[in-house]
């Protein structure tokens, strides 16, 4: 045979053709929509029912415009008036942090709602999920999520926290309520549960069915001491690195305030009931780290514990277990279904179970490391506590 790779190339070309077929039988789905996270008024972006992102961005001068989400860079195209289009592969249903990038310049997209995360403000975008309706806004009586500040000592600095107040908490001076301290993760703030995690209209839409008892959520920025993003701060030029530097604190300089601070400061203005046996205590990845950290080292302070995403919690890892159980109620552990930990926490969960403190393990169904498995974990949380 003269030529004795023409087998590779006509088998190749068969291939190629192969996949155009499959292309042409298979093209993307041309059902767009705009989402609850676009902004009002704008026709961008969108998202269809393959679960595909679609961006648009007007940059006549740009020579490259990208589209960057799930950590995956997809191309633009520039049509005659200079206005670029393109969309993503399938995202998992829930939340995505996303970026444009145009000619290296990472920005967000004019056309989304902001959100902070990954350590910055920029753009998010709701894969929509069939099971949306247990944070849908819906006629039904609403609390109140309330912004406010306070100085705190152990930072000496006035901080923001936002604080989830139930329906009526107005109209009975006399009621108190049991107080969930619930924390974000790494590179998020105080923001996240109120923007991302929707944890207002989770609480209304629990409380309004019976499912939930009222309680106070209180909502601050753990990432205390850490730089841009929830990670150490850098050192200057010339300056030695800290002394934590290569495993950053996460969770002492937040304990500090919280014991010092935050938890008087509530207690103080708000109708909280001062107790173990109604302060729970729970957040997500770092935020869940933080929780285990802190109820190791105050054994007294919580009655009920979450965590997350943020790993196993074992009756093991307690120095004093006969003094851990008489007052610890519950302890939650969760997932996404597409994390690694996922098989772990069951055993755990039993762990707890077997020394007479309840264990729950959650795993949510089809999601990874994202809001989406978070709400559906506040949502399974929330109904098992003070109770």
């Amino acid at each position: 045979m003269k030529h004795p790779h023409a087998w590779l190339i006509i088998a190749g070309a068969m291939l190629f053709g192969s996949t155009l077929a499959q292309v042409a039988t298979n093209p993307v789905k041309d059902d767009f929509k705009p989402t609850m996270t676009t902004q009002q008024g704008k026709k961008y972006p969108q998202v269809n029912s393959e679960g595909r992102v679609r961006v648009q961005l007007a940059a006549p001068q740009a020579n490259k415009v990208q589209l960057d989400i799930g950590a995956v860079k997809y191309d633009l195209v520039k049509d005659e008036q200079g206005v670029w289009t393109g969309e993503s592969a399938p995202q998992d249903v829930g939340f995505h942090y996303y970026q444009l990038n145009v000619d290296g310049a990472s920005v967000p997209d004019p056309g989304s709602l902001y959100y902070y995360g990954a350590g910055r403000w920029g753009s998010g975008i709701e894969v929509p999920s069939e099971d949306m309706d247990f944070f849908a806004l819906k006629d039904v009586p609403h609390g109140q999520l309330v912004e406010t500040y306070y100085y705190a000592k152990s930072s000496s600095s006035n901080r923001r926290v936002y604080i989830y107040l139930p329906p009526g908490y107005d109209k009975d001076p006399s009621q108190k309520y049991p107080v969930l301290y619930l924390q974000h993760g790494m590179g998020e703030n105080e923001t996240g549960w109120g923007s991302q995690g929707y944890t207002a209209l989770i609480m209304d839409n629990l409380l309004a069915e019976g499912k939930a008892k009222p309680f106070i959520i209180v909502m601050e920025n753990s990432s205390v001491n850490f730089g841009p993003g929830g990670r150490p701060a850098r050192p200057a030029p010339g300056q030695a690195a800290p002394a934590n530097q290569e495993r950053p604190n996460f969770a002492a300089e937040f304990e500090r305030l919280l014991l010092n601070d935050l938890i008087p400061f509530v207690e103080a203005n708000y109708r909280v009931i001062p107790n173990q046996a109604n302060r729970a205590m729970a957040g997500l990845s770092m935020g869940g780290m933080q929780t285990r950290l802190i109820v190791m080292a105050n054994p007294s302070l919580f009655s009920h514990i979450g965590m997350f995403s943020s790993g196993t919690f074992t009756p093991t890892d307690i120095k004093d277990i006969d003094a851990f159980k008489p007052s610890v109620k519950l302890v939650f552990m969760s997932f996404g279904g597409r994390e690694r930990g996922a098989s772990r926490i069951g055993e755990a969960a039993e762990a707890w179970n077997q020394i007479g403190i309840k264990g729950v393990a959650y795993v949510s169904p089809e999601t990874a490391h994202e809001w989406h498995s978070w709400r559906r974990s506040l949502y399974q949380f929330a109904q098992l506590l003070f109770k």
